[in-house]
């Protein structure tokens, strides 16, 4: 249990039957009537934001969430398999646990978020950026930068992404997990 006065960032709350984090949090004291909390709450099952104020003092019941580290094995007709790196376990997961799961590719590691009391496991995280292998992708033309300076790309994983016209087939790229964009090329043997 808590009260208001122990708001901070990334503190995890039971609110309306679900878990939610909290995104950004403001004190208010007006000159008439009592001081209240507005908050930004993330839920962490969808991700979803909402507004929400609090009078302030009132108790709320925290949760506790662990991030640990997992290893995606493969896809099966059951899910995703994951094997905790320090355990060695191994998790069978639903596809709606993993969000952007057309960018994940065996053997990557990934963070998985835990409820610690009751050790369901609640959501995936990908590493904001992700080194993908380019598998299709049309050549580019020279001088046809009249209308779009970027092309579709499939990368290993099947995920398509834009990418510039000088990307070529069987280049490594990087890409931002959260917007699914082009970032950068990436070298070889390093």
């Amino acid at each position: 249990m808590a009260t208001t006065a122990d708001f901070r960032n990334g503190l995890c709350l039971e609110f309306n039957n679900d878990l939610y984090t909290i995104v950004e949090f403001q004190h208010v004291k007006p000159g008439k009537g009592p001081a209240f909390v507005r908050t930004k709450l993330r839920n962490i099952k969808s991700g979803r934001v909402i507004d929400n104020t609090f009078t302030s003092g009132v108790t709320i019941t925290t949760a506790r969430i662990e991030k640990r580290e997992f290893q995606f094995l493969y896809k099966d007709e059951d899910g995703f398999n994951f094997m905790e790196t320090e355990t060695f376990e191994q998790f069978n997961l639903d596809e709606k646990l993993v969000p952007q799961a057309d960018l994940l590719k065996d053997g990557q590691n990934v963070s998985v978020l835990v409820h610690a009391e009751t050790e369901t496991i609640l959501s995936v995280e990908l590493p904001q950026y992700v080194e993908l292998r380019v598998t299709y992708t049309e050549p580019g033309l020279k001088g046809d930068t009249s209308t779009s300076p970027s092309k579709p790309a499939t990368v290993e994983t099947g995920a398509t992404i834009k990418v510039p016209l000088f990307i070529e087939n069987d280049e490594l790229i990087r890409v931002n997990t959260n917007t699914y964009e082009y970032d950068s090329r990436v070298k070889e043997g390093r």
